[in-house]
């Protein structure tokens, strides 16, 4: 006995592998707008943080209980003398500014040197950037002084990172503890101080200007979240169109 049978294209799977997709799309879509979200917070602590009075730096006495993470960008005024010895150089890549703009730019090194603070104990100065072609003529800062800057975090490494030279004193991660080592000063702060931009920061060691700082700090989170809204708006809009056409489509018999 011969049967026939009108079938259609069934839409039942693919629409629900569409709305699963969607929603793991819009997951990550409303993801990246609390993380917008907390980074803005997180950038607005940091302008205030900067933009403050320089406060002492803490003492060497609870150096041990501190979260460097948490200090990161507090400005500091710290009293004492330079380390008498040798300087170590943090490879760094610095991008040109805003047309207009005074900076160094271009491949070449921060200036770390060790710092003694009032109370004894000692700090690592990240004195500011130097082009590579004129790091050889940089020398050891001397005697007491005062610097106004930045607190900062060491700077973590990934596996892009190439590997440290400390016999040389050459770095590729700010790490206050091996450079410190390098430098042969023992111990020093768990963190290190960014001293702030002075004069026209065209001469080197160059400090850093903490607006110039915060201002390229990745903020893309915006970005993100309308990619993930619109990878999910177009696939609704693509299984739109095919169960349209599945439906537009001649039933098939047999």
């Amino acid at each position: 006995m011969n049967a026939s049978s009108a079938t259609r294209p069934k839409l039942l799977l693919p629409g629900i592998m569409m709305l699963a997709g969607v929603m793991v799309l819009l997951t990550l879509g409303v993801w990246q707008l609390q993380r917008w979200a907390e980074k803005g917070l997180f950038l607005d602590k940091l302008r205030t943080q900067a933009a403050a009075a320089p406060a002492p730096v803490p003492a060497s006495t609870s150096w041990t209980t501190l979260d460097p993470a948490k200090l990161d960008l507090v400005r500091v005024e710290a009293k004492g003398a330079f380390v008498d010895g040798p300087i170590a150089g943090v490879r760094t890549t610095i991008a040109a500014g805003a047309p207009g703009s005074r900076q160094l730019s271009g491949f070449g090194r921060w200036v770390f040197q060790g710092f003694r603070l009032e109370d004894g104990a000692t700090i690592l100065v990240n004195r500011g950037f130097v082009p590579e072609s004129r790091f050889a003529a940089i020398t050891p800062a001397t005697g007491p002084a005062t610097v106004t800057g930045f607190l900062r975090a060491p700077e973590a490494r990934n596996s892009f990172t190439p590997a440290d030279l400390p016999q040389q004193r050459e770095f590729y991660t700010r790490d206050p503890a091996g450079i410190a080592a390098s430098l042969g000063i023992g111990a020093a702060a768990p963190f290190y101080l960014e001293a702030e931009r002075q004069g026209d920061g065209l001469t080197p060691p160059a400090g850093v200007d903490v607006k110039e700082l915060i201002a390229r700090i990745p903020d893309n989170h915006l970005q993100y979240a309308l990619t993930w809204f619109g990878l999910a708006a177009t696939l609704i809009g693509v299984f739109a169109t095919y169960a349209w056409q599945a439906r537009r489509k001649p039933i098939e018999t047999e």
